[in-house]
């Protein structure tokens, strides 16, 4: 079973918006219900666990109800940090879960991913322990330890900047969150992280520009731009 975990606990900060911006109207649509149209039609999506403020939760059923969304099994709170929103999401997953399920983590924030890093992110999971969609960094990165000066060069060529959605074996990562620290899930700054430093092999597969997350205002108006050309 392929269990998918949306996050919609972000509070949206840099929008400056009346709402987070996963809850945001884009043609009369809120862009969480454009993630779930993708997860909701993908045929190797068995559920949907939705991670989501509780003041919040109602908008979501709402909306997930007009567009018919069936696949969704439960909601958990959302956390302190993100990586806490994930391992709540993980609890909540764990009480349909078997032993070589795949959990598929994503923002809500990124309502453009495509059945196909979806399936390849799956079919990752299932030959290494966890899978994560990359794009290559197309401009030199420099290193400085100061926000002064530069302290390092940087090979641009092994440099990639990572997307969701992340996907991992369920047991061994949801054991990684119960076993390390709170400490830990909290300094945790992406779902491949903790896996990765724990020891579960994460392979990489190709992600995509257009997998954007919407974060800033520009953000937004590519996504408008991007759907006034599909429609």
């Amino acid at each position: 079973m392929n269990t998918a975990i949306i996050l919609a606990g972000g509070v949206g900060s840099r929008m400056g918006a009346d709402r987070p911006k996963q809850f945001l109207l884009v043609q009369g649509k809120p862009i969480i219900s454009y993630c779930f149209d993708i997860f909701q039609n993908h045929c190797e999506i068995d559920n949907i666990v939705v991670v989501v403020d509780e003041k919040w939760q109602d908008f979501v059923e709402e909306y997930a109800e007009k567009y018919g969304v069936t696949k969704i099994c439960g909601y958990a709170p959302a956390g302190k940090t993100r990586q806490h929103s994930i391992f709540n999401g993980l609890k909540c997953t764990d009480k349909n879960a078997g032993d070589t399920d795949i959990v598929i983590i994503h923002d809500a924030a990124r309502p453009l991913v495509s059945d196909k890093i979806i399936s390849d992110c799956i079919r990752g999971a299932t030959e290494c322990d966890g899978a994560m969609p990359v794009i290559s960094v197309k401009d030199t990165v420099y290193q400085s330890k100061d926000g002064k000066n530069i302290s390092s060069l940087l090979k641009r060529s092994e440099l990639f900047a990572g997307q969701a959605p992340e996907s991992f074996k369920f047991k061994k990562y949801y054991q990684i969150h119960k076993d390390v620290t709170d400490d830990e899930i909290g300094l945790t700054a992406g779902s491949s992280e903790i896996a990765y430093r724990h020891g579960m092999e994460i392979c990489m597969v190709n992600g995509s520009e257009r997998n954007l997350k919407i974060t800033t205002v520009e953000d937004l108006e590519t996504f408008e731009s991007i759907l006034k050309g599909v429609n």
